[in-house]
């Protein structure tokens, strides 16, 4: 009874794994620019994508809770094939998210100087940005080769130093600006809460929301270590979307109070808005310090993330899926020249930083490709739950969506049109940032995403018996469908 006890994760701690999970500051200026209306992306963003995302993959998880995750799941309703893009695109937009949080790593590191015109001249130019973006991923892929013990301790205080504490101050300080007279540069008329949706180029910055909330299925894990889990998981759930969303919405309007909407830059305007209050409050020594801060935020975040995902794939390509030598560890049991090839894609995808008019421009095509292509595999996800409930209805499920068959096509359904229009509206150039050519960003995103789509299909058709691991520990089980055919 005592180990059970000791595995039994309460509603409250289950909801502070998925806000650490998901919680990141660096994406909070792209917002600030729509104002008041921000709140209305980030509520609805919440209800039709970030809820149905994890109730859905909570009771993918706990019916199919054998090895590959997304893969198993996927795999179940289409097929292998199909179960392998989605896992395939779930590592790729992470190796696609990289060069855009390492952006955000060296604008911090530009704000350590003293000279504020200098910091915000160096944050801007595209070669220190690429310089910093390779020098930090390299250095952290390397550190990654010797396991997970040195990258754990640097991703557990990098989410408390480089996340928790500078938010805490954004959020207070910034209220403090306002609440204490200030001139408050966002305006806050409550009919600027309802965005105006007409102009359709507004929202291609706003979905860029989805990708803060993308991830949540990585928590459906841990579904059977709460107790009665069809009544306290959805607790959680809504606890950490509820968490989530207020803090997402005051560190937006804090930087909004701040800095005027022509203004804001978004791969600057957090470091000059931590500048602008501190020097209000007369606390200006604080900004170096809270650059540092936040660099290594980003830098522990990278850490865990540069195996994490790559993890997922090594399974599934152990089992047959990818070349003999992508299954390649070493004595750490790393999974050594995957992640060699995933830091050969971010070196590639980070001279875009030199190619394309200005580092935002970059920042804002990585970013779009990224959540293109992650809406893809969320679009498959929501298809194969909805797949599986009638094709396999009698497989238990720990956890299964409230509501019964309405519940299954409320929530299913919402979370699919969601993931669809905003995969939709992510290739409109955004009317925000100079991104040179409507025409060549159009043309960009549609050849990435083709070629993210079409390297897991050549791969898997390519696939040889030579490529399955002789491990046992390596071995998947049937999927359900392939147990029935040999009975």
């Amino acid at each position: 009874m005592a180990t059970s006890s000791n595995k039994t994760l309460s509603v409250f701690t289950l909801a502070m794994i998925n806000v650490a999970a998901i919680v990141s500051l660096r994406g909070l200026p792209a917002e600030a620019v729509y104002g008041l209306s921000s709140i209305f992306y980030y509520v609805f963003a919440a209800v039709c994508f970030l809820i149905p995302v994890s109730l859905v993959a909570a009771e993918l998880g706990t019916g199919w809770p054998q090895k590959g995750g997304v893969f198993r799941w996927v795999g179940e309703a289409f097929g292998p094939g199909w179960g392998f893009l989605a896992i395939f695109l779930q590592w790729i937009q992470n190796t696609i998210w990289f060069p855009t949080v390492l952006t955000f790593a060296a604008v911090s590191l530009a704000f350590i100087g003293v000279d504020k015109s200098f910091d915000v001249a160096l944050s801007g130019n595209k070669y220190y940005t690429l310089a910093i973006v390779l020098l930090v991923y390299w250095g952290a892929t390397i550190m990654n080769f010797y396991g997970v013990k040195l990258s754990g301790a640097i991703s557990k205080w990098g989410v408390i130093v480089g996340t928790l504490v500078p938010g805490a101050i954004i959020i207070i300080l910034g209220f403090l600006y306002w609440i204490t007279g200030n001139p408050v540069q966002m305006p806050l008329h409550a009919g600027d809460l309802i965005p105006d949706l007409t102009h359709f180029d507004n929202l291609a910055l706003a979905v860029s929301i989805f990708l803060f909330y993308a991830g949540m299925e990585m928590s459906a894990v841990h579904v059977t270590e709460v107790k009665n889990p069809q009544v306290n998981y959805p607790k959680a759930i809504f606890t950490a979307a509820i968490i989530t969303v207020v803090l997402f919405i005051l560190g937006t309007l804090a930087i909004g109070f701040v800095i005027p909407e022509q203004q804001i830059n978004l791969t600057q305007s957090l470091l000059v808005a931590y500048d602008d209050v501190f020097s209000i409050f007369h606390l200006k020594f604080l900004g170096s310090i809270i650059a540092a801060f936040l660099a290594f935020g980003v830098f522990g975040q990278v850490s865990t993330w540069i195996a994490g995902p790559s993890k997922g794939l090594l399974a599934v390509g152990r089992a047959g899926y990818l070349p003999v030598w992508l299954q390649k560890r070493n004595s750490h049991g790393v999974q050594v020249n995957i992640l060699i090839v995933q830091a050969c894609i971010v070196t590639v995808l980070s001279v875009m930083f030199v190619l394309l008019p200005s580092v935002q421009a970059a920042y804002q095509i990585l970013t779009a490709l990224c959540i293109t292509l992650y809406l893809i595999m969320y679009i498959i996800m929501f298809c194969a739950f909805i797949k599986l409930r009638f094709s396999q209805p009698d497989v238990k499920r720990t956890f299964t969506v409230p509501g019964g068959e309405a519940g299954m096509w409320i929530v299913g359904g919402l979370g699919f049109l969601a993931s669809l229009t905003a995969f939709i509206f992510g290739f409109l150039p955004p009317g925000q940032i100079a991104v040179g050519s409507p025409a060549k960003w159009i043309i960009l995103l549609v050849f990435g995403n083709a070629v993210g789509i079409a390297i897991p299909f050549i791969i898997y058709a390519l696939r040889k018996p030579s490529w399955k691991s002789s491990d046992p520990d390596d071995q998947f089980e049937p999927f359900s469908w392939e147990k029935q055919k040999s009975k």
